[in-house]
């Protein structure tokens, strides 16, 4: 398997999780359309939105990214700063999050349909979705 198919490189650079060529979203990571989602893969056909309301369980999984931010965030300022404030610890988790903000809303999207879509091959070895 080359670096390219592989699981963690699929949901690095976002790709499809059925044949991790394709992108999923269609923009730059740092643009106003950060959030904006192709209806289905341009190599295989992959939907992905299979169903109204699919992503709402993204939520959870952004959810726990924020909580690993906030953890790792509390353990760096309390080895940096000898008197750690609620404003202070306030101000720095809400600055790191609204910063990596379109990589959480994206990683949580990718890891939500990774665990929903299986890996099938490259492209030009599986039909497209709707062929047999």
């Amino acid at each position: 398997m080359s670096k390219n198919n592989s699981l963690l490189y699929g949901i690095a650079a976002a790709r499809c999780p059925r044949c991790r060529e394709g992108e999923m979203f269609p923009g730059a990571l740092y643009s106003t359309n950060f959030g904006k989602m192709h209806t289905a893969c341009p190599c295989c056909g992959q939907w992905y939105e299979p169903e109204p309301g699919f992503y709402y369980g993204a939520m959870y999984v952004s959810f726990a990214i924020n909580v690993a931010i906030f953890l790792i965030s509390l353990v760096i300022l309390s080895f940096f700063v000898e008197e750690l404030t609620m404003a202070m610890m306030i101000g720095v988790v809400a600055a790191v999050v609204l910063g990596l903000l379109p990589v959480i809303y994206r990683l949580s999207r990718v890891l939500w349909i990774y665990m929903f879509v299986r890996y099938e091959g490259p492209c030009s070895q599986i039909p497209k979705m709707g062929e047999k």
